[in-house]
C-alpha cells in the first residue's frame, strides 16, 4: 500500500508472493520457453527461487551489489560478481533475468550488456515486479509500474538490522 506522500511502498508478505505468481503468470502467458533462470542477489533470490520451481527450471545466481549505506538505501558503485553460481554447467541457451525490481535500471542494464557479450547465452529475457519511474531499464516482463519511483519496503527488510542478540530475545520464555 502506497503512502499519502506517494515516497514509500509497504508491501506484506502475502502481497509480494501474489506478485511473484503474477510475474510467472506473464511470463508463462508470454509462450516463451527459456532454459535456465539466473536471479541476481540479493532482490531477485526470493522472485528467482519461486520461478525456478513454478517452472522447473534450473537457478543460477550473480551476485550483484550497489546499495550500502543507510542500511542499504543509499546507491552506491555497483560490484557485479566475476562469477555466477549454477547446479552444473555453464549458463546457455534461452534466459530468464530475474531481479526484484528496475530502479535506476542501471544494475540490470549493466547484467544484461554483460550477458548479452557471452556467446552461449542464445536470447535473453528480463522478468522484475517492479519498475519505477525513473527507470533507464524497461524489463521484458514486469507487473506494477511505479511512476512515483517510491522507497519500496519489502517484508524481508525487517532482517537488515536485525542481529543474533536481538533475535535471541524473541525466543527468550
Amino acid at each position: 500500500m502506497l503512502t499519502d506522500d506517494g515516497k514509500h511502498l509497504y508491501v506484506s508478505w502475502d502481497e509480494y508472493h501474489m506478485l511473484i505468481e503474477r510475474l510467472a503468470l506473464k511470463v508463462s502467458n508470454s509462450g516463451w520457453d527459456f532454459d535456465q533462470i539466473l536471479c541476481l542477489a540479493r532482490g531477485g533470490m526470493r522472485p528467482g527461487d519461486v520461478l525456478s520451481r513454478v517452472f522447473d527450471k534450473p537457478l543460477a545466481i550473480m551476485s550483484t551489489s550497489s546499495y550500502r549505506a543507510e542500511a542499504g538505501t543509499i546507491q552506491g558503485r555497483l560490484d557485479m560478481a566475476k562469477y555466477i553460481t549454477m547446479p552444473k554447467g555453464e549458463l546457455a541457451g534461452r534466459v530468464l533475468l530475474v531481479d526484484d525490481l528496475a530502479d535506476s535500471g542501471v544494475t540490470l542494464r549493466a547484467v544484461v550488456d554483460r550477458l548479452r557479450s557471452m556467446p552461449s547465452i542464445a536470447e535473453l529475457r528480463s522478468a522484475v515486479i517492479w519498475v519505477k519511474g525513473v527507470s533507464s531499464y524497461t524489463p521484458d516482463y514486469f507487473v506494477e509500474t511505479l511512476p512515483s519511483s517510491p522507497w519500496i519496503h519489502q517484508p524481508f527488510e525487517e532482517y537488515d538490522n536485525l542481529r543474533p542478540d536481538k533475535l535471541a530475545k524473541k525466543f527468550v520464555v
